[in-house]
């Protein structure tokens, strides 16, 4: 597996001194890229990277991201900082089976409705979409939160129990936005970072994630609780 550039203007920039000179220069064996503030205008380059896991093309000039439609075993998608008004449809994002983690945050989307085909995204964790002009319309986080099952966490706070259960009012602890749930799992972008460096990220954003989760879902504890309570009735009824 490699990681490398896409296109042939890009060797000449700094960022290409991370990478290996005699890095083999077949697309399909990349699986990481990242070309930040480069001042990009296509991702069509990148449709032959079929092994693609980690994606970074943040604050560049991107308005279309269908090129990516090959790169199905995406993880981690970051796109923020763009140009991006629209997304794909939802044949688009049901192919991404893998993709857990993305960041479109300060883009140009401006409807909900286009949004949303986001929920067609199998196994999306976290999801970045403040200084968007969607994130200020009324209803923008109950939307996102009630029409993607698998998102955990959208914009610097893990998901409460209170957004997903109608008219469950929490204690302060519980409550939506509390400090409690606040996590920013899209920190700044480290220079030179590896892509060892980014599926370890991955990983920590993914467990951090579940950690808040498991500590301050009151749902979650009662069902930890009752697990613990039938295992120790049935070895109980062991004699164990």
């Amino acid at each position: 597996m490699f990681h490398g550039t896409i296109t042939e203007e890009l060797t000449n920039h700094e960022e290409w001194s991370h990478y290996n000179e005699n890095v083999i220069q077949d697309h399909k064996d990349f699986v990481f890229v990242k070309f930040s503030g480069l001042h990009l205008k296509s991702m069509e380059n990148l449709q032959s990277c079929i092994s693609l896991r980690v994606c970074i093309f943040s604050n560049n000039f991107i308005t279309d991201i269908r090129p990516l439609k090959s790169c199905i075993k995406l993880v981690k998608l970051d796109l923020h900082g763009n140009q991006i008004k629209s997304l794909p449809d939802t044949k688009f994002w049901s192919g991404l089976k893998h993709l857990k983690l993305l960041y479109l945050h300060d883009n140009g989307f401006a409807k909900l409705k286009n949004v949303c085909v986001l929920s067609a995204c199998p196994s999306l964790l976290a999801l970045t979409m403040f200084d968007c002009p969607v994130s200020l319309k009324k209803g923008y986080r109950h939307v996102l939160v009630n029409s993607m099952w698998p998102l955990k966490a959208l914009d610097h706070h893990v998901i409460s129990d209170e957004e997903i259960i109608q008219n469950w009012h929490l204690p302060e602890r519980f409550r939506t936005y509390n400090c409690r749930l606040f996590f920013n799992f899209c920190p700044a972008l480290k220079k030179g970072s590896t892509y060892e460096d980014e599926i370890n990220n991955i990983k920590y954003v993914i467990s951090k994630i579940n950690e808040i989760m498991a500590h301050n879902s009151p749902v979650l504890i009662v069902q930890r609780w009752i697990r613990g309570f039938l295992v120790r009735k049935h070895l109980r009824s062991e004699g164990v």
